[in-house]
């Protein structure tokens, strides 16, 4: 908003189209340079005079024509300082409309995001949480900015694991016990066929023979096969109900079985195939790649032929303009290769495929690996983030009923921010004690933020405040209200504060609006300098959710929410908002509070995660 601004003031004056004038504008990193500069090198060329001349020229002709802002050349920028007097009214105006920030992509586009993607027959480890997340997030912020999305939870289904998994049951497994724990029984048989391969190096050509069983539809096989399928299905959802995902389609690289016989044919019509060591690659010297691998020596499929038949049918079957894959780093040689071939094959659309890497997540420095079966179980890391959650909201609200619901909250919000929060290239080395506290840069932090204000609010007498909430208000005591699963689509609705009586925010936002006269109810706010970073941070929101969408990094969504909130708190801690002794000043900061916690809550569900508002 302020950057629109200052382009609106400066375009009149400056030889530059308006779109290119405004990437130029800078945000100061000190209140003393202003609140939006602009550097003048860019002109000096063109305008054949020092930046330094520029800057004091246009500073004065921009002093005389705005109103409500100030500029002063400082060397080759001019600095431009609103008045707060007369912005933070305007901004939270606009701030506390729903639809704030959404003003959608110029080109909005079809985008299958492949997300998640565990092994069957696996459990749901650690390392799965930054794909399922990031996936997660990613989708929500491109439906925030218009565009379709179709998320693809493209299990682990086929591959000659099954046939280690299949010899494995067959030789030290039975019925009774693969029913009463699926997945633990699963995992045991794979850890131990892998201990004892060690030492008989045939079983991994047993494996190779049962897997051969499976591809060529072998009865017996194929329904052992579809059991440990349906029976890791039932674990995953469970796991994911919890995380708040769901997915837009399942389909396992089984459904792809039909779909890769054309793309071999179309291989060895192009004359594409070559044989190396007994197996068939395609060469990929141009691309400066190593030959992508299609089928072993013994016949069996491989990753990249499945994969470069699933971009095919994402593309054609579901309409897809883009396709990302958010898959972790180790995996990027191998995107590299089926791109590489999809563009051999002729398809234009091979630049509309992207990666998307992640780093590698441990916890307390423990990498999973079910081979050795030092698996760091992602429930089991949820748990213990909720216990540490409970004990946390015990200690600081011990008469809050809905505690449970709460700790589940704040415990699965603390994981998933802890998360979130890294650029997602970068390594993550988890720690439950840090990513639970309640301070820092932690998702906690946020939400007990969210529900801080939830808190003011009622107060203020926007809902219904509980009677023990007058007398304490560090704890922010009473009933939780949570988001339910239901609400995971991200309806346009950005009224994310619930109220004791299901009113929500933007409805209470009537009563909050000054209309045509913002400055009246804003001056009692506008004067303190923690209320204007606050609103001044406002106006960052878009620019964080389109830095997101633009890098697909929610980082920069998460890492704004933490500046919020942190801006928020220092103007809470300023003084009162609320004041009997000054009606029009507590209905300033009232307003500025509630636009700063709808951003909260809006950028905590965009992130997958929930936004209580009593904690």
């Amino acid at each position: 908003m302020l950057l629109e601004q200052a382009a609106a003031l400066l375009h009149p004056h400056v030889p530059l189209e308006k779109e290119a004038l405004l990437r130029r504008l800078e945000r100061p990193p000190e209140p003393k340079l202003g609140d939006v500069a602009f550097p003048c090198f860019v002109l000096a060329k063109q305008l054949r005079r020092a930046p330094a001349a520029i800057a004091a020229e246009l500073a004065e002709t921009v002093a005389a024509a705005g109103k409500g802002v100030r500029a002063e050349a400082a060397g080759a920028y001019v600095n431009l300082f609103f008045d707060p007097a007369v912005w933070v009214g305007r901004i939270v105006d606009a701030a506390l409309e729903p639809d704030y920030g959404r003003g959608g992509e110029e080109h909005v586009s079809r985008v299958v995001i492949d997300m998640s993607s565990p092994n069957i027959a696996k459990p749901l480890g650690v390392g799965h949480l930054r794909s399922t997340m990031i996936g997660h997030a990613l989708a929500n912020l491109y439906r925030e900015t218009g565009h379709a999305v179709t998320t693809v939870n493209h299990l682990g289904d086929w591959g000659t694991q099954f046939g280690k998994l299949i010899v494995a049951y067959r030789r030290w497994g039975g019925k009774a016990a693969l029913d009463a724990d699926p997945i633990g029984e699963s995992l045991r048989l794979y850890v131990r066929f892998h201990e004892e391969a060690a030492d008989q190096p045939a079983l991994e050509d047993e494996a190779r023979e049962a897997f051969l069983r499976l591809e060529q539809g072998d009865e017996e096989t194929t329904a052992l096969w579809r059991f440990f399928v349906q029976a890791s299905m039932k674990e995953f959802d469970r796991v994911y109900a919890r995380l708040g995902v769901r997915f837009d389609a399942v389909l396992g690289e089984s459904f792809y079985n039909d779909k890769l016989e054309p793309v071999l044919h179309r291989l060895r019509t192009l004359g594409l195939l070559e044989e190396s060591d007994g197996a068939l690659v395609v060469r990929l010297d141009e691309e400066g790649l190593p030959p992508c691998l299609i089928l072993k020596k013994d016949g069996a499929t491989i990753y990249p032929v499945r994969d470069i038949a699933t971009a095919i049918y994402r593309k054609h079957a579901m309409k897809a303009d883009r396709l990302l894959y958010v898959v972790g780093a180790e995996q990027q040689l191998h995107f590299k290769q089926v791109f590489g071939v999809l563009g051999k094959l002729g398809e234009p659309w091979t630049g509309d495929c992207e990666h998307v890497p992640f780093g590698l997540m441990t916890v307390e420095g423990k990498k999973m690996s079910t081979r050795r079966g030092k698996v760091v179980f992602l429930d089991e890391v949820l748990d213990e983030a909720v216990r540490r959650a409970r004990g946390i909201i015990a200690a600081k609200s011990p008469n809050l009923p809905n505690a449970d619901e709460v700790a589940e909250a704040v415990g699965i919000g603390a994981v998933v921010f802890g998360d979130l929060k890294n650029r997602r290239q970068l390594s993550v080395d988890f720690k439950l004690e840090e990513a639970v506290s309640f301070d820092g840069e932690t998702g906690p932090y946020v939400q007990y933020t969210h529900a801080r204000i939830a808190s003011l609010l009622r107060k203020g007498g926007f809902g219904q405040p509980p009677a023990q909430e007058a007398a304490d208000d560090a704890t922010l005591a009473g009933d939780a209200v949570l988001p339910t699963a239901d609400d995971a689509s991200l309806a346009p609705d950005a009224a994310l504060l619930l109220t004791a009586d299901g009113a929500s925010l933007a409805s209470n936002a009537a009563f909050l609006t000054t209309g045509e006269a913002p400055l009246a109810a804003d001056a009692g706010v506008a004067m303190t300098e923690s209320a204007w970073t606050c609103a001044k941070r406002l106006t960052q929101w878009s620019d964080a959710v389109s830095e997101a969408v633009r890098d697909n990094e929610p980082s920069a969504v998460a890492r704004y929410l933490l500046e919020l909130a942190r801006d928020f708190n220092r103007f809470y801690h300023d003084g009162k908002v609320i004041r009997p002794d000054d009606a029009a000043g507590t209905l300033a900061r009232l307003r500025l509070s509630a636009a700063v916690g709808m951003l909260l809550g809006r950028g905590l569900k965009l992130l997958g995660i929930a936004a209580p508002e009593r904690m």
